[in-house]
This record gives C-alpha cells, structure tokens and sequence, in this order.
C-alpha cells in the first residue's frame, strides 16, 4: 500500500499553509504528483483569467465614464471635466491594482509550491536537467503521464508548470519545424528550427523509452534523407531502436507495412473478443513511429497508411511522431488536414500557440531542453539498453 499523502506543516495564522510535494489526491505518489500538477495549472489559468476579467472589467468603465463626460457639452471643458476625468483614471488604476495584488497574492503561492514540487518530481514528470536522472532505474511499471515540456502565460514567465500527457498516448505528436509565430526568434532560421525540432524528437523518444518498463515500448525512425543522423546518434549508439533508421523506399514501406499489420492482427483480435490470442512473434509493447522531414520520400500509398496508423493505431499501442513542416505537404491540400488537426502540435523553440479548454488562454509552450554539454541523454539511454538486455529472454 502506498503511504498517506504528507501533511502539511500548520500554518501562521492569517496565512495560507505552505505547500508540500505529492499532497494531492490519488493512490501512488505517480498519480498524487499528477493531480498536484495538473491542479497547479488550474489555479494559474484561473487566477490569470480573474485578473484578465477584473482588468477588462476596469477599462470598460473608464470608457464609459470618459463617455459620459464627453457627452455632456456643459462639462466637456472647464476644471470640472478635468477632475472628473482624473477620477475616472483614478478608479481604474484603484481597480487594476487591487486586481494585480491579488494575481501576485496567488502567483506567490504558486511559485511556493513549484518550489517545493519540482525537486520531488518522478523521472517521467522531470526536466532533463533534474537531478533525479542521474540515479534514474528502468520503472517496473507505466506512469501516468510524462512531461512534454512546460507552460506559461505572460503574466507571470518565471513560472513554468510541467505539461504532463497521459500514457498511453491518446494522439500522436507533431513537432513543428516550419515557421514560428515569433518572427524575432534567434532560432527562426529554417535549418536551425529543423535541428532543433529533430533533437526535440530524439529528446521526447527517449523519455518514451526511460518511463516505459524495459522490452515494453519500441521506437522506429524513418529518416528518409538521413538529415537526422546527427540527432539520432544518441538512440542509434545506445542501440535502443528497433532497427536501423529506415531511409530507402522499401525501408519506408517495410516500416510502415509492419506497423499496419500489427493495428490490423491487434484490432481483429480485441473484436474478437479474443485480445491474448495474438501470434507469437507479434511484439506486443507499446510502438512510436518517429517520421523525421515528412512528407519527404512518401508516395501517396505510403501517406495513406500513415495517416490510418495515426487514426487507428493510439487504441491499439501504435503511435506516431511527425517532424514536420506543413508547407512542405502543401502539394497535398486538405488531404492531409485531418492527419494535422489530430496530432498534438509542439514546437522546437517557445511558442503561444496551445490553448487550454476552459478559459481559452494561449500558453506558451517550452520544449523540453538537454542542458547544453550535458551527458544525461547518453547515460539515460545506456542504461535502458543495459535494463533491456537484461530483461530479454
């Protein structure tokens, strides 16, 4: 059984308790650490939106008094429309900072708790740079979630919330190496955004295998220019992929025919009723197809089992990993709308672009970073193969 959450220490009176790591609901500390997070985000999306409401809220009745004023040509002019209008902007600005006091009242305590929940973090929900890696053991079993990078909103950039997905992957994952909506960036250049958007691959596709019990998920890789060797080396020298990197035409079309079969022999059988009755040299763990510079070297056959192993293939263990710049599938047109509307969209370098359901914010996304010079990637991996070799029969 897994121990109580925490108790949190008692507080002063007159202030809030202070945080403690892994005090939220759930039955392992892996989903505690979940909810904890996932309501960390809540709060910060729903303190922003109050501040957001209340700042609106005091504009439009500035305008509205200023209108008012104006309105009347006896006081448009004169001291008293004057004082009259210093008071309006004088209501505002009493509004806007009583409504700032209170978003920096809860970023305050939000930051508390990021301080106290970052550093207990498990591997799957931690940054590269956590110090949890360096003494990182393959897990006997699948977590919850894996964290895909962080979020934060303009109101408070210092405060980074982890982006946790659960597992297994519901949708696959594209990672945008076209044109930002950040047309400043330093790394706005096409060639380097493709760099960085294929280490961003490699970097999700080996938490993908470090969270993941050994010889229970598999990672290939179609590369059909080999542009991405240099980003792969790190999965490719560990020997941790299924194969080789797939880079001709009939590696393109063995890669993806292999994967179909396997959706299709899984798909037959769970309808069957019959889930366990699989072929014995059926791999069963968990699959990531890692697609790098799509839609370079697919025909349109080829497109067309890709997009069925990203609509059917989630349900049954299959997932997909697009690195892709959409004008360059242009030629395509909407054919491929559907393949983009379901994949999760990220991105190599910050970008605004996720919107939460609830109150409609547009978060900026950070993808996950490797410390520069760091070797946790490589031993990571090292030892995931070595967990590997020694599960195997």
């Amino acid at each position: 059984p897994q121990p109580p959450p925490p108790a949190a220490p008692a507080a002063p009176p007159g202030r809030p308790a202070p945080p403690v790591a892994g005090d939220a609901a759930g039955r392992s500390m892996d989903e505690r650490f979940y909810h904890q997070v996932w309501g960390m985000f809540e709060d910060l999306a729903r303190t922003t939106a109050a501040y957001r409401g209340a700042v609106d809220f005091a504009d439009a009745r500035r305008e509205r008094e200023l209108d008012e004023i104006l309105s009347d040509p006896r006081g448009r002019t004169g001291g008293q429309a004057e004082a009259a209008r210093e008071a309006a902007r004088a209501r505002h600005t009493q509004l806007v900072d009583q409504a700032r006091a209170v978003l920096d009242r809860d970023l305050a305590q939000l930051a508390a708790e990021a301080e106290v929940v970052e550093p207990a973090l498990p591997p799957a929900y931690a940054g590269w740079d956590h110090p949890v890696w360096h003494g990182y053991r393959m897990p006997t079993q699948m977590p919850m979630a894996m964290r895909l990078g962080d979020l934060h909103l303009p109101e408070s950039p210092s405060l980074r919330i982890p982006l946790l997905v659960r597992l297994p992957l519901e949708r696959g994952l594209w990672i945008d190496s076209g044109r930002t909506g950040r047309p400043g960036d330093p790394f706005a250049d096409p060639g380097r955004l493709r760099g960085w958007a294929r280490e961003t691959a490699v970097a999700h596709a080996a938490r993908l295998l470090a969270v993941h019990p050994a010889g229970e998920f598999a990672v290939h890789v179609i590369d059909p220019a080999g542009a991405a060797s240099q980003a792969l080396a790190p999965l490719v020298r560990a020997g941790v992929l299924a194969g080789p990197p797939a880079t001709g035409a009939r590696d393109i079309v063995d890669v993806l025919t292999r994967l179909t079969q396997r959706v299709d022999l899984v798909q037959m059988a769970v309808r069957a009723g019959v889930p366990d009755a699989l072929p014995p040299h059926l791999d069963t763990a968990g699959q990531l197809l890692v697609v790098h510079d799509f839609p370079h070297g697919f025909d349109e056959r080829a497109v067309t089992r890709l997009r069925y192993l990203a609509d059917e293939g989630p349900a049954v263990g299959v997932h997909l990993m697009l690195v892709a710049d959409r004008e360059d599938a242009a030629a395509y047109g909407p054919l491929l709308d559907p393949l983009w509307r379901s994949l999760l969209r990220l991105t190599p370098v910050a970008d605004d672009h996720l919107a939460d359901p609830w109150v409609g914010h547009a978060w900026t996304y950070e993808p996950p970073r490797v410390p520069s010079g760091s070797q946790v990637l490589d031993q990571v991996l090292t030892r995931v193969a070595r967990a590997r070799y020694d599960a195997s029969p």
